[in-house]
């Protein structure tokens, strides 16, 4: 399974609260899958110089056309901020139609438990 590792563009503070964001999506087709994959850098460069970004990875399984996100923000609207500008906005848009299926999670944390596991993330989304 390809996979971007946890990448750190901002590191909090110790002790500090983060807003955790966990995403599986799921496309109708092969065809979607692959756009979703080739969009994923344009994506991925986004977030690492993202203002409130403490971190994010992907894990991905193409020819399953599944795809999990985990990012961690420094506040929902840092997050929110991120959704809506940069290559995230056209790309989600752009994919809705793609997707047969959708789950996301969000919760608070503490910085210190960064990176958060993939275990508790799929724990969220189920």
């Amino acid at each position: 399974m390809p996979t971007l590792p946890w990448t750190v563009p901002n590191t909090p503070p110790p002790g500090t609260d983060v807003h955790v964001f966990a995403s599986r999506f799921e496309t109708r087709t092969r065809w979607g899958a692959l756009r979703f994959f080739l969009r994923t850098p344009r994506v991925w460069r986004q977030v690492s110089h993202a203002p409130g970004a403490h971190g994010a990875a992907l894990k991905a399984q193409p020819l399953r056309r599944t795809f999990w996100t985990l990012s961690a923000w420094e506040s929902a609207d840092a997050l929110r901020a991120f959704a809506r500008s940069g290559a995230h906005a056209p790309a989600s848009q752009g994919l809705a139609r793609q997707m047969r299926d959708a789950k996301y999670a969000t919760w608070r944390a503490s910085s210190d438990d960064l990176p958060v596991s993939w275990q508790e993330a799929f724990r969220r989304l189920t």
